[in-house]
């Protein structure tokens, strides 16, 4: 059970406190509502450009680094498709250092063509190691374009082409900041040696008078329910070749995707799962194999990869796959097999949320998909979830018009 205090400040900044006695720390992490699917389509890449931008300086504090080392803290930040996230760590008794850097950031960026250029010059050297430079670099792009045909997840983080950075400017960045970047579109997660007064009166003291801007929360296209099969073939110079199956599945709020996350561990965690099992080590098909969900916010993907051994075809593959996913379709899980998959689940929620910079991002996480207090019900549901429900769902997702199908040929 994780316990902790919720307070917002009249411009609308959620405040979470969530004390740990045991570490001399504190982590300090700032959770903006802001990520990839929040884009123009003509304009991606955005949320992970903003990610850099807010490390150049802002108005009052020309270098955010230099502060923060001398008062013995860390810092770091990742952007997904659904959020943007920064976090500290520092002594407990130099927290004001984040309070103070973190809260000038928010109120406003030094704005400059300088920092733009700088941070697009590596934003987009970043695109081209991870998506164009690197094996299988590009596979996550395919995937999200073929499976996704309205929701904004149909492009990456990182964004669909390299020119919508390129074309960036100075205007847009400050579009983007006020749009998004507000108190009342944010949370403020403090974890670890924290006196709950005490980091109230530094909130009201240095977040209360950034003015709230009032941010609309944006309505999204829904993907429609998918009706066909759909497949693409690329050819690469990688390796292997490998085989990428996508299924969507319901949204990270609610009990399928806790379903399906146990599924992918009953397939694909270990080596005592079946995948690894039986088309790894008996049938050799495959030289690496798994499955896993997307863990994305809104309705997201079910996928099963895998890279094929020497002289496997995709139709041998493919095949073998959907064999293993009928039988979840058939068989119930056996109770022994089951409570072996929700004991390693368990066991790693629990180890996870021994460290308080691990707890703090968590509870940053849940806050944005829906509501902070989520973060204590995961495991009552793993628990409840029966042998019936995994049939039923594998059921449910695992159907042939369902899936985008990717293969990815090596030369």
């Amino acid at each position: 059970m994780v316990e902790f205090s919720r307070h917002q400040l009249e411009n609308g900044l959620q405040i979470i406190i969530c004390p740990d006695y045991s570490t001399p720390m504190i982590a300090f992490d700032v959770c903006y509502h802001v990520g990839a699917k929040n884009e123009d389509p003509e304009r991606t890449g955005f949320a992970h450009l903003f990610e850099h931008l807010m490390f150049g300086g802002s108005v009052n504090i020309p270098d955010y680094d230099v502060p923060l080392q001398q008062a013995g803290g860390e810092n770091n930040a990742y952007t997904t498709n659904d959020l943007t996230n920064y976090y500290l760590t520092v002594p407990k008794e130099n927290i004001e250092t984040g309070f103070w850097l973190e809260s000038d950031r928010m109120m406003e960026l030094a704005f400059s063509q300088n920092s733009l250029d700088v941070q697009k010059s590596v934003v987009i050297e970043e695109f081209k190691q991870r998506n164009l430079n690197q094996p299988y670099g590009d596979v996550w792009a395919l995937m999200r374009e073929l499976a996704y045909q309205v929701h904004p997840y149909q492009w990456a983080t990182i964004g669909k082409e390299v020119s919508h950075i390129e074309k960036a400017n100075l205007d847009n960045v400050k579009d983007f900041f006020y749009r998004f970047y507000a108190p009342d579109n944010a949370a403020l997660i403090l974890s670890g040696h924290v006196d709950k007064d005490k980091m109230l009166k530094l909130a009201e003291k240095w977040f209360a008078p950034i003015p709230n801007r009032n941010v609309n929360k944006l309505t999204l296209p829904a993907e429609p329910v998918q009706t066909s099969f759909r497949e693409k073939t690329v050819e690469r110079s990688v390796p292997d070749t490998a085989l990428y199956m996508a299924f969507h599945i319901s949204s990270r709020r609610e009990r399928e995707y806790f379903i399906c996350d146990l599924i992918s561990d009953v397939l694909s965690n270990g080596n005592s799962s079946r995948l690894y099992q039986k088309l790894v080590k008996e049938k050799r098909l495959f030289v690496e194999l798994d499955a896993y969900v997307s863990g994305d916010h809104d309705p997201g993907l079910f996928i099963v990869s895998g890279k094929l051994s020497k002289d496997v075809s995709i139709d041998q593959a493919q095949k073998a796959i959907w064999q293993e996913l009928k039988e979840l379709q058939m068989e119930l899980v056996g109770a022994i097999e089951l409570e072996k998959v929700k004991n390693k689940l368990e066991a790693n929620l629990v180890y996870s949320q021994m460290n308080y910079l691990n707890v703090a991002q968590e509870l940053a996480h849940f806050e944005n998909i829906e509501r902070a207090e989520m973060i204590n019900g995961q495991l009552d549901v793993n628990h409840s979830i029966t042998p019936d429900e995994l049939m039923l769902t594998a059921q449910k997702i695992f159907r042939m018009e369902n899936c985008s199908q990717l293969n990815y040929l090596a030369k």
